[in-house]
């Protein structure tokens, strides 16, 4: 039997042990066994899902210490948040422009010690999706992701309050002005129909009765202020219930219908576990229940990045890479720093512009990262990445990290950057054709073959699924 055929046959193994619609089973704690071992393939998912990728001495510790401790790691900053904050708030002022701090928010991303915080932040910047060119204003752009990050582990519900009030997602869904004569439907309708109950289960009444409660809210100078007198006083009837309600009494309301819990608990099993198919209701349940209960984000996040599903085969590379984890997972594979201003330029080139989300529904992701245009963008962004040349130069040296790992040869290097950026997982012949690229690449410096090598296993399929 080959290598390939014993690698099939143990999938099919394990995928028979897993119950993947028995929520009992789904989401019970993940031990390591024989069938699912603790191995550089199941950290290597760890660290795409939960950040952004991970350096070799991150992925060889994580083997060493086992998925508890790991997993607490990510959970908690590794380092001194606080110290990290002040750095970047000296930067991320209100006279850079939004292009400036999308770079920032890059290297950001390259540098946390919290990359699971940062992760649920572009989770929620892709939720509550507002679009810079809307707001044109700057620092209001900034305050708005400053305040998504605050709570992207905390509370959704004191989320949500804050995002009532926050100039830039009033401003973004065109809510500057809401007269007691006048409502706007508008924030009222993202609110209801994107940020949490969804279409299905509310009306176009219940949307414009919302709008009646929002009244007396307006963006002035950059700022939200509340006039008493331009609000309706009124009964409102909103999904059920009647009274003289306020925005707050909105955020209550939608917050206590089930469908709230479990959209975002649906969106957050397609973010960390698999986002092919719609979860079975069951699955999503107990969770959603548990969520609805007190609406800790972190909790729910813990839940799932635990559990045997999220280390099944089925979640396994279940999802397409998006342009922010397929550049910020060579940089960290590499364990360099590049010019974050280029590289938020290009990630936005490849359909993921920060800070300008197409729509209120933010981008579709899955197969909608993947065209023609976008494979040979991502392609070209790798070669600029580590051919060594402009814009990014000689910053990313895979040679040079794989002799730091032990590598003496160019052939010990090769295997060392399939474990590296693939897990060891790549396909039996891929694996071999490309080693035999590097073998066969006789005459060019061990620098530029190993060059050539990275860039070939970026093309590879399992490379550009997370």
């Amino acid at each position: 039997m080959g290598a390939k055929d014993a690698s099939r046959e143990e999938a099919a193994h394990i995928a028979a042990l897993e119950d993947l619609q028995d929520p009992g089973w789904a989401w019970s704690e993940y031990k390591p066994s024989v069938s699912a071992p603790w191995d550089l393939a199941r950290v290597g998912h760890l660290y795409r899902r939960a950040g952004f990728g991970a350096n070799w001495a991150q992925l060889q510790e994580a083997l060493s210490q086992g998925p508890g401790p790991t997993i607490d790691k990510l959970l908690q900053p590794q380092g001194d948040l606080q110290a990290f904050e002040r750095e970047y708030a000296v930067y991320e002022g209100s006279a850079m422009s939004v292009n400036d701090l999308r770079a920032w928010w890059v290297r950001r991303m390259i540098q946390t010690p919290h990359p699971l915080l940062e992760k649920m932040t572009l989770f929620w910047h892709g939720h509550f999706a507002i679009n810079g060119e809307n707001v044109k204003n700057t620092g209001a752009m900034l305050q708005y992701v400053r305040a998504l990050r605050g709570e992207a582990l905390g509370s959704f519900r004191s989320m949500l309050n804050s995002v009532c009030r926050d100039p830039a997602v009033l401003l973004g869904v065109g809510s500057g002005a809401s007269r007691k004569s006048m409502p706007n439907d508008n924030f009222a309708g993202a609110m209801l129909e994107s940020f949490t109950v969804g279409p299905a289960v509310c009306s176009q009444t219940d949307v414009s009765e919302a709008a009646r409660a929002f009244t007396g809210w307006f963006v002035l100078r950059g700022k939200v202020r509340y006039i008493e007198r331009e609000h309706d006083g009124g009964v409102k009837r909103i999904l059920g219930q009647s009274g003289n309600f306020t925005g707050e009494d909105v955020v209550r309301i939608v917050l206590e219908q089930d469908a709230a819990a479990r959209a975002i608990v649906t969106k957050l099993y397609k973010y960390f576990i698999s986002e092919g198919q719609e979860p079975d209701a069951k699955l999503i349940a107990p969770l959603a229940e548990s969520f609805a209960g007190d609406y800790n984000i972190l909790k729910v996040v813990e839940t799932m990045l635990r559990s045997n599903i999220f280390f099944s085969q089925a979640a396994y590379r279940g999802r397409i890479k998006c342009p922010v984890d397929f550049a910020l997972g060579i940089v960290n594979a590499f364990e360099g720093m590049v010019s974050t201003t280029h590289l938020a330029e290009d990630i936005a080139a490849l359909g993921q512009d920060l800070y300008h989300p197409p729509t209120i529904r933010g981008w579709p992701g899955g197969r909608g990262w993947i065209s023609s245009a976008t494979m040979a963008g991502r392609s070209n962004l790798a070669w600029s990445l580590l051919g060594g040349s402009k814009p990014y130069g000689e910053r990313l040296d895979p040679w040079a990290v794989a002799q730091k790992h032990g590598a003496s040869s160019l052939e010990s290097a090769a295997e060392f950057l399939v474990g590296l950026l693939l897990g060891d997982d790549a396909a039996d012949g891929d694996c071999e054709t490309l080693i035999k690229t590097v073998q066969a690449a006789g005459g060019a410096k061990p620098q530029e073959q190993l060059r050539r090598f990275a860039y070939r296993i970026t093309s590879l399929a399992e490379y550009n699924l997370c």
